[in-house]
């Protein structure tokens, strides 16, 4: 075994083996000792792979602790570029970019995303410049900002616990990004937790999360909806693609005469929606080929489509209720927040809505109608129904009666 280990060793690029690893140990033994049995445990340690080799030799006593490197996934390629060249290919190493371009993030103090328990604590998973790392890391917030050990957390960094399902819990659950509690629920999750506990069969057919989304092992993880659940070019069908034109000026992708504005390129540079036919067609057939594994095609095709279906649907409420909101604007009922880039109602605002009647559509976007359409592709009828395309009709009669009596105390 020991002759394998030295040839396992050999391939390995750039790697310094044992140089400071008894000094390091012998501290953090007492210092923190977790981290040390974690390291022992992996393969890392069982390689005898030095600390130096991720965090420098810049830190060598309690003194110069601030001086210890924080690992980034160029630290990781060293020894695993294939999975960080998909991975930087992906929209989870744009999530830091995704989090500042389109969310409510500017609008400080509502959202506490810089100390990591707020938005940024799913979002750190995206690459950072080392400017913002440093900027991290002086405000506590620096360690662990790498993007690798959201997954495989350090400094066991398991590709045994990245593989399971509950490794995408932490950031995929709650409010309006319940995927974890729709797989979970759904005859897939419900199997798969079957086999985890021993009363199904290893071999029986049991997809993850990463079965549908990380398909073969591909770090990269993008769909043909995204999340947005918008795309270009738009929809054939005319009353889809004006609702669908509605909930992009409502993101402040197209200004409220229908131009592309700013945050287009930064919709793109986030690749948090697909913008030709041919890249949202690769992306379905992909996730075809996956249900294939255990559906015939003409199944799986269907239920693929009924999300399409449901999206047309949840669209129309959204857009009806948007218009509402964006009369009350023009008319001089309702005052534009200074916030606002344009006169048009503001879906992402949501922690900063200003009144009660542009709270609700922020909610009816970010929350029912992603439960809705999330729920669907995620085969969770409860989510599908009552806890999303119910609650959107619910939000739409609510912000008409709200809007009623705007106009009736305006007037």
């Amino acid at each position: 075994m020991r002759g394998r280990l030295l040839i396992i060793i050999a391939v390995l690029p750039s790697v310094t083996l044992g140089a400071g690893v008894s000094n390091c140990v012998d501290c953090h033994e007492n210092v923190t000792p977790g981290i040390v049995t974690d390291w022992d445990l992996s393969r890392h340690g069982q390689l005898g792979l030095d600390c130096y080799t991720c965090h420098g030799d810049g830190h060598t006593s309690a003194a110069d602790a601030a001086k210890a490197g924080i690992p980034t996934p160029d630290t990781c390629t060293e020894c695993h570029s294939a999975p960080v060249e998909q991975f930087k290919s992906g929209k989870h190493a744009l999530a830091w970019t995704a989090m500042h371009a389109l969310s409510s993030v500017h609008l400080e103090p509502a959202d506490p995303a810089e100390d990591m328990k707020g938005c940024g604590g799913c979002h750190k998973i995206g690459l950072k410049t080392e400017d913002e790392i440093a900027s991290l890391k002086a405000g506590g917030a620096g360690f662990g900002v790498a993007s690798c050990d959201e997954c495989h957390t350090r400094h066991l960094f398991s590709t045994a616990e990245a593989r399971e399902p509950q490794a995408c819990r932490t950031c995929h659950t709650g409010s309006g990004y319940p995927q974890w509690e729709m797989y979970s629920s759904s005859k897939h999750g419900v199997r798969y937790l079957l086999k985890q506990n021993g009363i199904l069969p290893e071999s029986s057919s049991a997809p993850t999360c990463q079965t549908c989304h990380m398909g073969g092992g591909d770090h990269e993880v993008r769909s043909s909806w995204s999340y947005l659940a918008v795309r270009f070019p738009l929809p054939e069908d005319e009353t889809w693609a004006q609702d669908q034109t509605t909930i992009l000026q409502g993101l402040g992708i197209l200004d409220p005469e229908g131009n592309p504005t700013d945050v287009l390129e930064s919709v793109k540079n986030a690749d948090i929606a697909r913008f030709t036919e041919e890249d949202w067609q690769r992306e379905r057939d992909k996730m075809l080929d996956t249900c294939g594994d255990c559906h015939s095609s003409d199944f799986a095709e269907a239920e693929l489509e009924k999300g399409d279906d449901k999206i047309r649907k949840t669209d129309r409420l959204m857009a009806e209720a948007i218009n509402t909101v964006d009369g009350l604007y023009r008319d001089g009922i309702l005052e534009v927040p200074d916030t606002y880039a344009y006169a048009f109602p503001d879906l992402l605002a949501y922690h900063d809505a200003a009144t009660p009647i542009e709270r609700t559509l922020s909610e009816m976007y970010l929350n029912h109608r992603m439960r809705a359409i999330h729920g669907t592709f995620h085969a969770n009828p409860d989510y599908a129904l009552c806890r999303g395309w119910s609650l959107m009709g619910q939000d739409l009669v609510e912000i008409n009666e709200m809007a009623a009596e705007l106009r009736e105390e305006h007037e």
